[in-house]
């Protein structure tokens, strides 16, 4: 059996105990958004209760001791498609998926490319500001979905504006280089990308599908840390920018299954971000292996998962973190849960008490692992 070990407490981010960003709805936040929806409030009516709901929200984060908190993503309905709709040159667009398929339980909603990209007026970065200023002493994080998505998304929905994918490849690094420089200004010194790609492409079904369509998984892979670098790079020395990988979240269900070796060693070994936030709840998605190509980043282990109320046993929690102590030194590990509670404005199927109590796991959890 695999001893327990500790390690010591951290100030900076990634903290020993941290979170991937989003929470449950309120009902109050539902019922707004639907009125707003039917043209029943304004969009000032809208935030006002929006930012009353952050407000308790983040009253719930720091009496848990989070050292990071987010407004939840109470402002989006997507973890993904509020951020690309914000970007100049973007339109929303229904996919029609037909009937009877798993996927039509979902909302039939992405984004295409209309017009040259470009970051502009983003209303995420009022969001911040936002929740910066109700945040007070607490550090605000921001999340954000990452630009391999970005491209990954579009592809799936065809492109007129773009036939050379290298100059697509350049305008997204422009708009992301522009996005991060404007949340710096803002005050963000926590940024993080979150990232589906990387589930897509360590699923063998995923990998199969994309070389029938013509797409060599292990060249976009490489095409991916570069364009993720190169979003990233001369980024301020005091700005943390994590990478988080999830293999799905809507309303408890996922997508992609696998382990991270596919991609362990262009991810893990060449991607220049500060912390990788990885999806570790389960056996979909592998072993600790992986972690061997790990550099000198932050590994933030999401072992507490979000699509369920269970709680994990503690013990064995520290134990898994032993465990991937032998690839990753204990100093640069950290422990989260797996992904957020709310991906969308839907949620997961949990109460919000039971979303609490993972997070008060996993703050106790790490306490006594990281003395």
């Amino acid at each position: 059996m695999i001893s327990p070990i500790t390690g010591s407490a951290r100030n900076a981010p990634p903290f020993r105990y941290d979170i991937v960003g989003s929470f449950l709805r309120s009902d109050e936040i539902k019922a707004a958004r639907s009125m707003f929806d039917q043209g029943e409030i304004t969009s000032q009516q809208l935030q006002e209760l929006e930012n009353k709901e952050i407000a308790e929200l983040l009253k719930h984060e720091k009496a848990l001791g989070l050292k990071a908190v987010t407004d939840g993503e109470f402002r989006r309905s997507w973890w993904h498609l509020d951020f690309f709709l914000g970007i100049r040159g973007t339109q929303k667009i229904i996919l029609n998926q037909g009937t009877g398929s798993k996927e039509s339980t979902q909302r039939a909603e992405s984004f295409k490319i209309t017009g040259k990209i470009a970051f502009e007026d983003h209303p995420m970065i009022a969001h911040f500001t936002q929740l910066q200023q109700m945040a007070g002493e607490t550090l605000a994080k921001m999340t954000i979905p990452a630009p391999s998505l970005f491209h990954f998304v579009q592809d799936y929905n065809g492109n007129e504006i773009y036939p050379d994918q290298q100059l697509l490849y350049q305008d997204i690094i422009t708009v992301y280089k522009a996005a991060i420089q404007a949340f710096y200004d803002a005050g963000c010194r926590y940024l993080q990308l979150d990232d589906t790609t990387w589930g897509t492409l360590s699923s063998g079904r995923h990998r199969a599908h994309l070389r029938s369509r013509g797409v060599d998984p292990e060249q976009l892979a490489k095409d991916y840390v570069r364009l993720i670098n190169e979003s990233i790079a001369g980024k301020p020395e005091d700005m943390t920018i994590a990478l988080h990988v999830c293999r799905g979240n809507f309303r408890s269900t996922w997508f992609a299954a696998g382990g991270y070796e596919p991609v362990a060693e262009v991810l893990f070994g060449e991607t220049q971000v500060d912390a990788f936030f990885l999806e570790y709840d389960n056996e979909r998605s592998g072993d600790f292996a992986p972690l061997r190509f790990i550099r000198d980043q932050f590994v933030v282990l999401g072992l507490v998962t979000t699509k369920h109320g269970g709680l994990e046993s503690k013990e064995q929690l520290k134990l898994r973190i032993a465990e991937a102590a032998q690839y990753v030194n204990i100093e640069k590990l950290c422990l989260s849960p797996q992904c957020g509670f709310a991906s969308t404005e839907e949620g997961n199927i949990l109460t919000e008490e039971e979303q609490w109590e993972k997070i008060r796991l996993v703050v106790e959890t790490a306490n006594e692992v990281w003395l």
